[in-house]
């Protein structure tokens, strides 16, 4: 698997980032990387802060305070029109497809160029079959998604991501809910874009294999802090305790004192 140089220029840089959801903090002081050409796998267990994470490289969330740069600009500081035109340089392939049931297959992944750009119709539909194509989906355009099993809505997400060759992917959870089989499938589609087409992408996903399997480096999410960032050597050799129970799935019993716990069940915690 190639691995991006550590000289390679920067695609996304977040500093100190912080998020509160009401009077809760979320994510505390996130300091990350991620390198042009790389895949950066984010990973971490439920309520680690791996979604909201990914919610602010969208542009999606608003920061309490911090920095968060995709391309060269701070998304912290662009308004509407700004985070739409810096969306046309990222593609997102969203966990459960996102596909328009009204739609064929060739539509849904040719909608991005219907709404972003001028082409005629003939330029778009060979785009189109370009990147059906390269997810192994070609001849399947007139299809409908009912029609098409859970890997290949998978893989048509995927089309409809790069149809306007992005700078910067996006792809959460690619693998959620799919054979092993079938998950070893995505990733090597993830590897073949990332080498076929230059870009960056940045893999959400909780699933081990699939991580190990792609990563050029992986930053690994627990209760809104980073654990370790590095590469999968790096990750699984850690001496970090809590990394090693991710790693190994290891339950650990929460422990609180008698005056929070009380606290908690009274729900102080949402007063004020």
């Amino acid at each position: 698997m190639a691995t991006s140089s550590t000289d390679a220029p920067t695609a996304i840089l977040v500093r100190d980032l912080v998020t509160h959801y009401g009077d809760r903090e979320i994510l505390h002081g996130i300091d990350m990387e991620v390198r042009q050409g790389e895949i950066m796998v984010i990973m971490g267990g439920s309520g680690s802060g791996k979604t909201t994470l990914l919610r602010h490289l969208l542009g999606l969330e608003k920061a309490t305070s911090g920095s968060v740069q995709l391309l060269g600009r701070e998304l912290t500081e662009l308004d509407e029109s700004g985070i739409y035109e810096v969306g046309k340089k990222i593609g997102v392939a969203f966990q459960s497809g996102a596909l328009f049931s009204s739609m064929s297959v060739g539509e849904n992944v040719m909608l991005p160029l219907v709404e972003h750009t001028r082409l005629d119709r003939e330029t778009m539909e060979i785009m189109m079959r370009m990147k059906l194509e390269i997810v192994k989906l070609a001849g399947f355009e007139d299809l409908m998604p009912a029609e098409l099993s859970g890997g290949m809505i998978k893989r048509a997400a995927f089309a409809r991501a790069v149809v306007m060759d992005p700078v910067v992917l996006f792809a959460d959870e690619p693998s959620a809910g799919l054979d092993p089989v079938v998950s070893r499938s995505l990733d090597e589609l993830i590897l073949n874009l990332r080498d076929a087409l230059g870009m960056t992408i940045v893999v959400v996903t909780h699933e081990l294999e699939s991580a190990f399997n792609i990563a050029d480096r992986i930053t690994m999410l627990d209760q809104g802090n980073i654990l370790t960032i590095g590469t999968v050597d790096d990750v699984r050799s850690s001496d970090n305790v809590r990394v090693q129970h991710l790693l190994n799935r290891c339950f650990e019993e929460e422990v609180l004192d008698p005056d929070a716990y009380l606290a908690r069940l009274v729900g102080e915690g949402r007063r004020a």
